[in-house]
């Protein structure tokens, strides 16, 4: 019988979750390299650069990859022959942990768990609790298998209940481009094939735990029914030619993972969760001997990469930038943003759009007028820092606000990730503005171009605050320019063109 203490649990969560804040699992990096070799297309490219960059610079920073350090998932495998040493139960000893990594002094992660769902909305401020499965297992250890999920890969699962006939692989290559860009390709997929509703939701959520290894099973070939559709599915999508971070290019996928369970033979459930380009997860037994051990990786695993903005550059000062000036910018291209920008996510809006209505005009010190504003959460600032790691959040969010921003409020720009709906470009369109992209998954990159920060309204939201950034040479792409050309759209349907020429 083995004796499992409450401390060695709590410790192993706290130190797993901040393991994988900052270290990315080396097969995600190694099959992230071999995209980056093999594409063709410069925009993937260049964004696979600064995604492998941030991986490394985080590596060696000890900071989090990504400004969303995620919702905590854990899988608990307990023995049948585990005695517990404890007065908690499995889900507060791992909720203990979350609040103590996610508290952690050194490396604060961000709090991104609400309760009240459908109401209030609040924050728990310490990012419990975890979403924790628990399942009984022959033996005598307890297996952990912990992740941090961002929130914009999760916003993107897909579930069906097919026909028995019907074809998984044509319902994968058919929903994936209505997922956009917002779970930050290249990634992988998760497919949870049978059971129930429920079931295949928890058996894709769980194969996003496995390694990569899709380029091995290339080599030998599928053997069974799970790696033929694995296959199958990895080609169809990357044909599709959205590419990373859906500018277009050669890969969307990194891999693939099928699990399957028995189901009701009228019944064919199917749920599709995508991975981001900052895949978290860790995997430690416990056996009663002590807290897991975790062995760092060594950074000369990390490929030597650089990127470099090139002559074509468009270097902007935000101090004196006109309506007139963004007219200029073409989609596609790169521009380096020099000045000061305002902040603000879902909360701010929401607020804002209330303020509006009631007669009371915006927060004192908040002009948006001429100005650009970016899609942001940060991470909070340690030691030397301006602020933490603060990468751009999904854009398509605030879609139901643009039209107030730009109208009412009068912006100039705006800066996050993924696509924008019909609607918003539009509005970008009628009102001359731009939409600007910047890389999701490479959030401590982007913080170094962060030279100043303060709170300037709304403090109340935490990192949903209103922010003034001064920032310089911030690197981004225009995603929509004012024409209301959308690169998420030329890029990927070039893209799949070419693939296809290429196929021939």
């Amino acid at each position: 019988m083995t004796v499992i203490c409450k401390q060695d649990v709590i410790s192993s969560v706290a130190d797993a979750l901040q393991y994988i804040s900052y270290y990315h699992p080396l097969d995600f990096i190694q099959a992230l390299e071999k995209a980056y070799n093999k594409e063709q297309s410069q925009a993937a490219k260049d964004a696979i650069a600064q995604i492998l960059i941030n991986s490394r610079m985080s590596a060696e920073g000890r900071r989090p990859i990504c400004q969303d350090t995620g919702i905590v998932t854990c899988f608990v495998k307990i023995g049948m022959n585990v005695q517990w040493d404890s007065d908690l139960t499995v889900q507060q000893m791992v909720d203990e942990g979350v609040r103590q990594a996610y508290t952690n002094a050194d490396n604060p992660l961000r709090a991104s768990v609400v309760t009240d769902p459908a109401g209030a909305r609040k924050n728990t401020q310490d990012n419990a609790p975890a979403v924790v499965h628990v399942e009984m297992v022959a033996g005598d250890k307890v297996e952990i298998q912990i992740a941090a999920k961002g929130g914009g890969s999760e916003n993107k699962t897909k579930m069906v209940m097919l026909n028995p006939s019907d074809d998984v692989a044509e319902w994968v290559e058919k929903t994936v481009p209505l997922m956009g860009a917002g779970w930050c390709p290249p990634g992988m997929l998760g497919i949870g094939i049978g059971g129930t509703a429920e079931k295949a939701a928890l058996l894709a959520k769980e194969s996003l735990m496995e390694a990569v290894d899709i380029h091995e099973l290339q080599q030998r070939g599928a053997q069974t029914t799970e790696e033929a559709l694995r296959l199958d599915i990895y080609d169809r999508v990357n044909r599709l030619g959205i590419g990373a971070q859906g500018l277009g290019g050669l890969t969307t996928v990194l891999d693939v993972k099928v699990k399957s369970a028995p189901t009701h033979a009228a019944s064919k459930p199917v749920c599709m969760i995508p991975n981001c380009a900052a895949t978290r997860h860790v995997h430690f037994t416990l056996d009663g001997s002590g807290p897991a051990e975790l062995t760092p990786p060594k950074l000369s695993d990390w490929p030597q990469v650089t990127w470099e903005v090139g002559d074509n550059v468009r270097r902007v000062n935000l101090g004196n930038i006109t309506k007139a000036d963004v007219q200029e910018w073409r989609s596609g291209e790169t521009v380096l943003l020099s000045g000061k920008i305002l902040t603000g996510r879902d909360a701010a809006h929401k607020r804002i759009q209330e303020m509006l209505a009631n007669g009371e005009g915006l927060p004192e010190g908040v002009d948006f007028t001429n100005r650009f504003i970016y899609y942001v959460g940060p991470v909070d600032a340690v030691r030397d820092e301006v602020v933490g790691p603060a990468g751009p959040t999904t854009s398509t969010r605030m879609d139901k606000f643009t039209e107030m921003m730009l109208g009412e409020a009068g912006l100039t720009g705006m800066i996050g990730k993924a696509e924008r709906g019909p609607a918003t470009i539009a509005s970008i369109k009628q009102h001359k503005a731009v939409y600007l992209m910047a890389v999701g998954g490479a959030a401590y990159l982007v913080a170094k171009a962060i030279k100043k920060a303060r709170v300037v309204a709304f403090a109340d939201l935490g990192m949903e605050a209103i922010y003034e950034f001064e920032v310089e040479d911030m690197p981004v792409t225009v995603a929509v320019d004012a024409e209301g050309v959308n690169a998420h759209q030329t890029g990927p349907d070039t893209w799949r063109v070419n693939i296809a020429e290429m196929a021939k």
